[in-house]
């Protein structure tokens, strides 16, 4: 048998070491049907199988929001799934779910993923802040539960072909909707100084957003920032720092941030205009509701959460909401020790009354 004999067996390239650390290489963790208590065995180490997303906050999400059995729920933020298969065993076969993402790639994953869920799920490949409109598409008077996780998936993180993250080497894209016409790379070309300062310091709370920012527009002069780690590079030698000392920051304190986190986030946030859709969703959000509905909300940084506080506060001030939420709540210390990337959740919820229905999205 020949190498060029297509049913011949080709051995998959060998990766060096005992663990694999590229994404492309974690092919087990792809495939946990082939490969059972590998997922298991990750997540009691505090780790995200690759291709995965572990939902944050359920029992203190479902124990707020209270599915019931007939209920109708718009989860605004699909992702893998998570929270939707926990919304389903509550919500029986006369509920329903209505999903919603912006990544196509995932979406039909997860899908695929909930298709034997008992209550009817319908998918759209929409941003939240439209859901008035799938309301109307759907016919329907309003949603018992609405319900937005605004955190990143960790399929999207861990993939070095989105540029999202700071932890892998690759193209600076930073898309979620591969819709969107301008990448990470085309903001960090075309941005004024004081625009890109501007983002480092209100979306993100860089404390060095002005040198970070005339560090990229001197770089671009003469060469372009592509890659992720490109612009790693540059935030570590506008901190004076090496990779050595952060190193020894991370041994010293248990989930230092990045020190180019921040960065990151913030032009993430940019090309998503993340901030524009939230503000939407929130201001369309209670006319979606029926009587006696919830919402609830989960954010990661204090951008988004004082949009959502104020939202809400505004919301009950105004009459929309008959109950919201205090203080946020928070993950507990073992869900972060569990799962680390869920140390900088905050959840908030809000109620409309039993007795009246908000003005419709269209009034």
């Amino acid at each position: 048998m020949t190498d060029s004999d297509p049913n011949s067996h080709r051995r998959r390239p060998r990766y060096s070491g005992t663990h694999p650390k590229k994404y492309s290489q974690k092919y087990k963790e792809k495939h946990p049907d082939k490969f059972p208590g590998l997922h298991e065995h990750l997540r009691a180490k505090g780790k995200t199988p690759a291709g995965t997303h572990v939902p944050i906050l359920v029992e203190e999400v479902m124990g707020t929001l209270r599915p019931q059995p007939g209920e109708i729920v718009a989860d605004c933020t699909l992702g893998y799934g998570g929270h939707a298969y926990q919304f389903s065993k509550r919500l029986g076969p006369t509920g329903r779910i209505i999903g919603l993402d912006v990544d196509g790639d995932e979406l039909d994953k997860t899908r695929e993923r909930l298709k034997k869920i008992e209550p009817a799920l319908t998918v759209f490949r929409k941003n939240y802040a439209g859901l008035a409109s799938v309301l109307q598409e759907e016919n329907l008077p309003g949603f018992d539960i609405i319900f937005a996780d605004l955190g990143v998936s960790s399929m999207q993180v861990d993939d070095p072909g989105r540029g999202i993250s700071y932890k892998h080497k690759g193209p600076l894209d930073m898309r979620m909707d591969s819709r969107l016409r301008e990448t990470g790379v085309d903001l960090l070309q075309k941005l004024s100084e004081e625009d890109l300062s501007a983002a480092l310091k209100d979306l993100s709370d860089e404390p060095d957003h002005d040198k970070i920012a005339r560090a990229i527009v001197a770089q671009r002069e003469t060469q372009p920032i592509t890659q992720t780690n490109q612009l790693i590079r540059l935030v570590f030698d506008v901190k004076r720092l090496t990779i050595k000392d952060w190193k020894a920051q991370q041994q010293q304190k248990f989930n230092t941030l990045h020190p180019a986190a921040r960065t990151f986030q913030a032009l993430r946030i940019l090309v998503n205009d993340e901030l524009g859709s939230l503000r939407q969703f929130l201001r369309t959000a209670p006319q979606c509701l029926n009587p006696g509905g919830r919402i609830g909300v989960i954010s990661f940084h204090s951008g988004e959460d004082r949009l959502v506080k104020q939202s809400f506060r505004e919301g009950k001030a105004n009459g929309l909401y008959e109950l919201i939420s205090g203080k946020p709540i928070t993950p507990r210390r073992q869900e972060v020790m569990e799962n680390p990337r869920s140390s900088a959740a905050k959840f908030r919820y809000a109620k409309v009354s039993q007795e009246s229905k908000v003005p419709s999205p269209e009034s």
